[in-house]
């Protein structure tokens, strides 16, 4: 069954639709999800900005254990006749999709936050075409989009049912982030430890380590902005679109640290940098912004 439908999207394949499900696939990249959650969090309502990452985080999270636990094969492993495209974006093992579990995860918190019919409606055609353009692209089976379509949504409804209540406790909000971001980090670091030490298994738990210490960074950047930035994101046009286009040139820089790494220390490496782009995104970028007036007020 599942060959059969992994063929038929061999058969129908053509230039067209790979441009198509390359665009597809793009928009439920982690690039793209970082990219409208700070605009979100910078520039529209922190809150939200807060709950959407948290929503995408937690999906992630239990997207790469389950990876590490099934280690299933891709594909393009097993089918002969599957050559595979976009391959640069098939890390890790196949079950579940990582794309389709964060392209649900997102675009399920994000109708959730805005509650507009067509926001809905707009969110629920991102998901499909998220999954489908995976299996077009001969990268994942479609059990592995069925299972991150599932995890995807289904974390996205339970957060969003407890998280409101927890944001508007500000106490409650700073020492939660704190234990998830302090836990991220050294769950982040171990492994990155045993990966460098290549104790475990690099395709199984470097992307792990990665949300780890993406996660890790993020909460405690939060905890920054909470104790000692607390900006408004009211301010002219002008200003939000250049405080965020800095912002996602620091992460450029950070990721982009990645060429200056010896490959020895490849995975100590991925965790600093990853680190850093979750603490600047959330906290360490805010705090300076503040000092050059990108951004002001204080609640």
């Amino acid at each position: 069954m599942q060959e059969s439908i992994m063929l038929f999207f061999l058969n129908i394949a053509n230039p067209t639709l790979d441009f198509l499900a390359n665009i597809a696939s793009a928009v439920g990249e982690q690039t793209f999800v970082i990219a409208v959650i700070l605009y979100i969090f910078y520039n529209y309502d922190k809150k939200k900005g807060f709950g959407l990452f948290t929503s995408v985080l937690f999906a992630v999270l239990g997207m790469g254990i389950l990876k590490a636990i099934v280690r299933a094969p891709r594909p393009f492993q097993v089918l002969e006749s599957i050559g595979g495209k976009r391959l640069e974006t098939a890390t890790g093992y196949s079950f579940p999709s990582g794309h389709t579990t964060t392209g649900s995860a997102f675009y399920t918190a994000l109708a959730l936050t805005f509650k507009k019919r067509s926001v809905s409606i707009f969110c629920a055609v991102m998901m499909v075409l998220v999954g489908l353009s995976r299996l077009y692209l001969g990268v994942h089976w479609p059990i592995d989009v069925f299972a991150g379509l599932l995890l995807g949504v289904t974390v996205s409804f339970v957060v969003s049912r407890y998280l409101n209540a927890l944001y508007d406790d500000k106490q409650k909000r700073i020492r939660l982030s704190m234990w998830i971001g302090s836990l991220s980090l050294v769950a982040g670091a171990i492994t990155a430890i045993l990966l460098n030490l290549s104790l475990i298994d690099e395709v199984a738990f470097t992307d792990l380590m990665k949300v780890f210490a993406l996660g890790g960074g993020g909460y405690l950047g939060f905890v920054l902005e909470s104790k000692k930035v607390g900006f408004i994101v009211e301010e002219k046009r002008s200003k939000q679109i250049l405080r965020y286009l800095l912002g996602l040139i620091g992460i450029l820089v950070f990721m982009g640290a990645k060429a200056v790494i010896p490959e020895s220390l490849y995975a100590l490496g991925a965790f600093l940098r990853y680190t850093m782009v979750g603490l600047w995104a959330t906290g360490l970028y805010p705090l300076i912004g503040k000092n050059l007036r990108l951004f002001a007020g204080s609640r």
